[in-house]
């Protein structure tokens, strides 16, 4: 039985019959109710999003499975990093306050990379946004974009590069 993700019937079974396994899977690697249910939902977005057709019930369901797991894995990486981040801030030596300067000046830079980034050729500006600003890795904005990990790779590469060029001029 074939399983197209964004037809209403074969979503809902695909929701229907999977849900509670994949929440299990989610679970088992968040430790946290909720944000399992969270994960569930956002990798059946992903599935409907995707208007992929799939060979076969089993395939709709490992790959189901495989967003699933990744998001919950990297919900349990983004955690850990922040731990590792507030036990580095605890260790640092209390800092004091920026002057006004200082904050007229990061102000500045910030507005200098903005106006740099606005300046970047479309699809060098979406990709270097997704990684700089979310928490997206290669493969999910590929993803996202509809585009290999490798080309994404290359465009940010070329990106910062491009930053870099037009910065050293300003």
């Amino acid at each position: 039985m074939r399983i197209q993700s964004n037809d209403e019937h074969d979503f809902r079974y695909m929701y229907e019959t999977t849900f509670t396994m994949l929440f299990r899977v989610s679970n088992n690697i968040v430790r946290n109710a909720d944000r399992a249910e969270e994960l569930c939902q956002e990798a059946f977005t992903r599935f409907f999003d995707q208007g992929k057709t799939f060979p076969s019930e089993n395939d709709a369901k490992y790959w189901l499975i495989r967003v699933t797991k990744n998001l919950s894995i990297n919900v349990i990486k983004r955690k850990s990093r922040e731990l590792k981040m507030i036990e580095k801030v605890k260790k640092e030596p209390l800092r004091h306050e920026k002057s006004g300067e200082d904050v007229l000046i990061e102000d500045a830079i910030c507005d200098q990379v903005m106006d740099a980034i606005s300046q970047l050729p479309e699809k060098l500006k979406l990709v270097i946004t997704l990684k700089t600003y979310t928490d997206l890795d290669y493969k999910g904005i590929g993803e996202t974009l509809n585009i290999s990990e490798s080309n994404v790779k290359v465009r940010v590469f070329r990106a910062r590069k491009m930053l870099e060029k037009i910065l050293s001029q300003e």
